[in-house]
């Protein structure tokens, strides 16, 4: 668990969607990136909240930048979020685009929470399937 006053929150298989900790009289929902789900709210909010968001986003691409002159278009492989004392850690790989065939793709291990230049992809984004020069 990352902080002591963070109560995880899992599915009914028993998957862990997040945390949800104290904001004064609220409570805010933590998905397991580290990120707010929602603005702070009562506590069954807060469940919906994490239930509604789910997990399945982590299988999305991502884009990671600072690592090459454009950014690079990663999947997520392990979300280890800090405990006791411990940092956790993101690890992403450069996407394969699911080619098994493939030499292994380079990996890079990010802090957690999420550091800003782990981020979903946007419009404006290179095609990571065209070759720049």
């Amino acid at each position: 668990m990352p902080r002591s006053d963070w109560t995880p929150h899992r599915r009914e298989d028993g998957e862990l969607l997040g945390w949800i900790h104290p904001d004064g009289d609220e409570w805010v929902p933590v998905d397991v990136l580290g990120r707010p789900v929602s603005a702070p709210a009562e506590w069954l909010d807060a469940e919906a909240a994490l239930e509604q968001h789910g997990i399945a986003w982590l299988a999305d691409p991502w884009m990671l930048d600072g690592e090459d002159e454009r950014p690079l278009r990663v999947r997520i492989l392990e979300v280890t979020p800090d405990e006791h004392e411990a940092p956790g850690r993101i690890v992403v790989k450069i996407d394969d685009f699911g080619d098994m065939t493939r030499p292994a793709t380079t990996q890079f291990i990010l802090s957690w929470p999420i550091p800003d230049r782990l981020r979903p992809p946007r419009e404006d984004d290179p095609d990571p399937r065209t070759i720049a020069r």
